[in-house]
């Protein structure tokens, strides 16, 4: 299964928005992109901007571009608004569910650990980060886990849960309310420069 597993101060640098908590500080050292010629100037044209939107949407969600294309294909033939149903999905994926939920500190760890097999989705082994979970699903760790006390660690951090989900961190158990709105997605990103991306 494929992944980006370089470095994320380097993506967050490119662009220009923090991914992990740990690259905001590097991000106050050198707010510029990075490599040779990250201090010159850039000719900001249109086509630039969509496309770091773009960009910036795939590595939020740990997604490849090729996956990412799929996702947009699929939005584009449901009803509604096409950069809506976009960002729909990729908040729907397993991975980021898990993470949202509170039980993993980051995304890169809430993909580890159902790639290990730690989460059940309505009582049944589902290890694949991209499974897209339905409003109804409930999300267990697995019972006998040796991740527990690394999903215990992290709901200690979690300051809210999106009101999309519940979670219940004496259980290490959620469920899936409902599929979030676009209000109660906090992703800073602009969804239409990616559809007009696509578009031309």
């Amino acid at each position: 299964m494929a992944r980006y597993t370089g470095p994320q101060v380097k993506q967050s640098r490119r662009e220009g928005v923090a991914l992990t908590d740990k690259a905001q500080k590097y991000l106050d050292r050198r707010p510029y992109p990075p490599g040779e010629h990250g201090r010159g100037r850039i000719r900001q044209s249109e086509y630039l901007l969509q496309l770091r939107e773009k960009q910036k949407t795939r590595r939020f969600y740990g997604v490849l571009e090729k996956q990412f294309r799929r996702y947009y294909a699929k939005a584009s033939r449901q009803p509604g608004i096409t950069g809506e149903n976009l960002l729909r999905m990729l908040e729907m994926r397993l991975d980021n569910v898990v993470y949202r939920l509170g039980f993993a500190a980051t995304p890169r760890q809430s993909r580890q650990l159902v790639n290990h097999g730690h989460f059940r989705v309505n009582g049944k082994k589902v290890d694949i980060p991209s499974y897209q979970v339905k409003p109804d699903d409930v999300i267990t760790l697995k019972q006998g886990s040796n991740a527990e006390g690394v999903v215990r660690a992290a709901t200690e951090l979690v300051a809210a849960v999106a009101p999309w989900l519940q979670a219940d961190y004496d259980a290490l158990n959620g469920k899936v309310l409902k599929a979030p709105e676009r209000g109660e997605i906090d992703t800073p990103v602009s969804e239409q420069l990616i559809v007009e991306l696509y578009s031309k």
